[in-house]
């Protein structure tokens, strides 16, 4: 025998189970919403609507593209949650979070060319920004570090593989200039000023922020990001948000001489690359997540203190109350943690090393 429901019972049900259902997302929606937020360019602050809100403070993004990022320049990230190949933890503190994509950047800057900027993206792989770029005469696409106060619609360009009067920048150009040079001419160029040739090298390209070229290049002084370790290599140094190198000295050959923000002082070849300005999201270092979530979102797992684990598990376990048995702070692995001398090889090319304690 059928029931009559009447509609507003049917109704009241459907409405109730909405509400339970998407409650959490309409309190994450209620979160973020423009009256409980405030951007000031520099920082994003929420209302203290829960207590993890109250010291949250994270580096304005206000400028940066809303979407996701381009699909052909990506590649899945597949996670291991710290585990080897025999399953065990090899490197602690890590698992779960949101899933990502790694953007394929362009740390090698080859292609010739001017190149435009189309917008400025966040990147959830690093703590700096990136930039799209579009070749404007074969419309190649392409990711790059995005330096401080870059904008889009600026025009960059790499000097990698430039030409100049029939001498040119690439590997096999150089052996091969290398190889036509007469006698003459190599002793020739002994007795010319260094500074002369370096200025030389200087006049033909634009420096720029955001243009990259070969440390012989640059002009003394200048600040650099994305430095390369070999020559015609990829960016290695100066890579993370807010860092710059300062160079002190370069040639047309041998070696430059980069001063890190660490203060160390390091030679370089000269046909390494490097990118003018410093890096972008200069703010990320006074950013506050706030919570334990915030952690776990980020794949980070909670960190135990070793004088709360037992006597086998960490040097610093075991006791009664709050004891490490007089020993110095060490490693799970019996390395002291504070102090300790761990560098066996001294760097040659390392001039200054950075100011220790």
């Amino acid at each position: 025998m059928l029931q009559c429901v009447p509609a507003g019972a049917v109704v009241a049900r459907t409405v109730l189970s909405m509400a339970s259902k998407s409650a959490s997302v309409v309190a994450k929606q209620l979160v973020h919403t423009p009256r409980n937020t405030k951007d000031d360019g520099q920082f994003k602050t929420w209302k203290p609507l829960a207590p993890t809100l109250r010291q949250r403070r994270m580096a304005s993004r206000k400028d940066l593209h809303k979407g996701g990022p381009m699909r052909e320049l990506t590649v899945a990230k597949r996670r291991t949650g710290g585990r080897n190949n025999t399953g065990r933890i090899t490197c602690r503190h890590r698992g779960g979070g949101m899933k990502r994509r790694i953007r394929l950047v362009d740390f090698k800057r080859t292609e010739p060319g001017p190149q435009q900027v189309m917008r400025l993206e966040y990147d959830p792989g690093r703590t700096a920004h990136i930039a799209l770029l579009k070749h404007m005469e074969t419309g190649k696409l392409s990711y790059i570090l995005a330096p401080s106060k870059l904008k889009p619609g600026a025009v960059v360009q790499s000097y990698m593989r430039a030409k100049f009067d029939g001498q040119t920048t690439t590997p096999e150009g150089a052996a091969q200039e290398e190889a036509e040079t007469s006698e003459a001419e190599a002793i020739a160029s002994l007795f010319r000023p260094k500074a002369e040739l370096s200025a030389e090298l200087t006049s033909k390209v634009i420096v720029e922020t955001g243009n990259c070229m070969p440390l012989k290049m640059i002009p003394i002084g200048t600040k650099i990001h994305s430095i390369g370790l070999h020559p015609f290599g990829r960016g290695q140094l100066a890579r993370s948000a807010g860092a710059s190198a300062q160079l002190l000295y370069t040639a047309p050959t041998g070696l430059a001489q980069i001063k890190l923000m660490s203060g160390e002082v390091r030679r370089i070849p000269v046909d390494a690359c490097a990118t003018i300005g410093q890096v972008s999201n200069t703010h990320h270092k006074h950013e506050t997540l706030g919570s334990a979530g915030a952690r776990r979102r980020r794949g980070w797992r909670p960190t135990v203190r070793g004088t709360a684990m037992n006597t086998h598990d960490h040097p610093h376990g075991g006791g009664r109350g709050k004891s490490k048995g007089n020993k110095h702070p060490r490693s799970p692995w019996g390395k002291l943690a504070k102090g300790g001398k761990t560098r066996l090889k001294v760097n040659p090319l390392v001039v200054r090393g950075r100011p220790r304690r």
